[in-house]
């Protein structure tokens, strides 16, 4: 019903930067909130960044100060800048959405997933 197409991933050494998109698209009736989670190999899903479409944003106090996600109400569209990369930041980053469809419905959708890897 919501499909999340998630792009921006890759490889970059220490200190630089990436940004992710998302663009959620479907039987949309309203979102209240998109953002990224990531997952490293041996590790649990955690959660990286969320904004509200009110624009209430929270992050992960690790990636405080050095990604900023942002979001395009018009396009159901969030990014996550990252700058400042550090090894520790390596996993699949997954895209969410929560909101609801036409009919009522309440939707949690992922997206597909993608790979940030950052080299030492």
């Amino acid at each position: 019903q919501v499909q999340l197409v998630e792009s921006g991933g890759g490889l970059v050494q220490a200190g630089g930067s990436l940004r992710l998109s998302c663009k959620a698209s479907g039987n949309i009736y309203s979102i209240n909130s998109m953002g990224w989670y990531r997952q490293a190999p041996g590790q649990q899903r955690e959660l990286v960044a969320t904004i509200s479409r009110g624009g209430s944003r929270d992050y992960a106090d690790s990636v405080k100060g050095r990604f900023t996600i942002s979001s395009d109400n018009a396009k159901n569209t969030v990014f996550l800048q990252m700058d400042s990369l550090k090894p520790e930041d390596t996993a699949v980053y997954y895209c969410n959405f929560l909101g609801r469809v036409y009919g009522g419905f309440a939707v949690n959708s992922w997206g597909q997933g993608t790979q940030v890897t950052v080299s030492s």
